[in-house]
């Protein structure tokens, strides 16, 4: 005997007692293995948390949020057929199943973030190391004459910064001392020029995110690179002592405000992403952990590309 079709009612499409349109509605926190891709490599495999959201009108009590799973697990199975080389393509590609899934919705967003494993060296001794970066990648969808996508890229990278401050009273300090010693002046010049005093460091978080059109494609490898050279050294999960001492010496030689970590960002962005268009919209953020303050230490800048490079090349 066949049993009769069961029509569940749709309690979701009634009217809510409240008629108010919501700006995001959605999951979060939703756990998944992705995959991306490499040109000649081996894929990386990251463990990814992603949060999605739509829009709600204000005739709709709700929202059918088991399409957003439908959407994320949809897409990430074809991922397993033709594989992801950028972590914001996938985001992209969730948002527009979103908006096709959610027919009242205008907007629909994604934002995924992951831990991305680096390979790195040593400076001295070369030993081989991992080192973990965050990295983070968001879409937007809006529904308009045709389908409009917006999708970000970024990382958060650890980082050591030398006070420059405390590092010049420190050098007036020891030129005082050392002309006491009866040192000769020309000594003392080179000594200071030579060894680089000492001063209170701080762990420096340097975050970039870049926002961009569909058809941009940005590289979260570069991003890295940059957030990493622009402090006064880079930071390393395994030290020898000779390595030690070069990380110190580098970061000793190098001190940096956190406006000026913030600043190089900038330059270095302009420089290494020349193909970007001008309404391409750059954030960077330096937060340094002082050490000998209870407070840290933070600096911004957000603008367009084209701003950016407005301002960089009236210098340069």
């Amino acid at each position: 005997m066949e049993l009769p079709v069961v029509h569940l009612p749709d309690i979701q499409a009634n009217q809510p007692d409240i008629p108010l349109t919501l700006t995001r509605v959605g999951v979060t926190d939703v756990k998944k293995l992705v995959e991306v891709a490499r040109k000649d490599k081996r894929p990386i495999v990251l463990v990814s948390t992603f949060d999605i959201f739509v829009d709600l009108p204000s005739d709709r009590k709700g929202a059918n949020l088991s399409r957003n799973f439908e959407a994320i697990d949809e897409v990430l199975e074809e991922t397993i057929r033709s594989p992801v080389y950028e972590i914001e393509d996938l985001c992209g590609e969730i948002s527009r199943r979103l908006i096709d899934r959610h027919e009242y919705a205008l907007h629909a967003e994604v934002r995924m973030r992951s831990e991305y494993i680096i390979k790195r060296e040593t400076p001295k001794t070369k030993v081989k190391c991992q080192e973990v970066v965050n990295i983070f990648a968001e879409a937007k969808a809006i529904r308009e004459e045709e389908l409009a996508v917006r999708k970000l890229v970024g990382a958060e990278v650890l980082g050591i910064t030398a006070c420059p401050c405390a590092q010049e009273i420190m050098r007036d300090i020891a030129k005082k001392e050392l002309k006491a010693l009866g040192v000769e002046k020309e000594v003392v010049r080179k000594f200071l020029n030579r060894v680089p005093m000492p001063t209170h460091n701080q762990r420096g978080r340097g975050i970039i995110s870049i926002e961009v059109h569909d058809n941009n494609s940005v590289s979260i490898d570069k991003i890295i690179n940059i957030i990493e050279n622009s402090m006064s050294s880079q930071m390393f999960e395994l030290l020898k002592r000779s390595d030690e001492a070069a990380v110190v010496e580098l970061a000793h030689n190098n001190p940096k405000f956190v406006e000026d970590c913030v600043r190089t960002m900038a330059q270095k962005i302009v420089k290494e992403f020349h193909e970007l268009p001008d309404d391409s919209i750059i954030t960077i953020k330096q937060i340094n952990e002082e050490s000998i303050h209870r407070h840290n230490a933070f600096a911004e800048r957000k603008s367009t590309l084209g701003e950016l490079r407005h301002e960089i090349n009236r210098y340069y």
